[in-house]
């Protein structure tokens, strides 16, 4: 009985961990999609594929973004940019112990 028992507390503990390992993912996926939505004209971004580029347009129902890459427009998927750069025009940044930026002017961005 012994064996049986601690395989059961083994697998209790192992789908505890997959809960919330999943529950985190989660989080973050939607925090990401938050500070996505917050895009607007002027940000400056990074792609996944390394592209830096400034934006010029953001098409929420579409969800596509118009980088605006040294005079050259192009369109990506909202999903495909990696991380919002902080804004530096005379606005202070505080980075976070957690990674994350804020903006003295109500903006929260989230670096990966």
């Amino acid at each position: 009985m012994g064996n049986g028992f601690s395989i059961l507390i083994m697998l209790v503990v192992m789908m505890g961990l997959m809960f919330f390992m999943q529950r985190s993912q989660k989080k973050q996926a939607d925090k990401r999609m938050e500070s996505l939505n917050k895009l607007q004209k002027g940000y400056e971004v990074i792609t996944i594929g390394g592209l830096y580029g400034t934006v010029d347009e953001v098409d929420t129902e579409k969800k596509t973004v118009v980088l605006d890459v040294d005079g050259v427009y192009l369109t990506f998927e909202l999903t495909a940019i990696k991380t919002v750069l902080p804004l530096t025009e005379g606005i202070t940044a505080v980075a976070g112990a957690d990674g994350s930026v804020e903006m003295s002017e109500d903006t929260a961005i989230e670096e990966e």
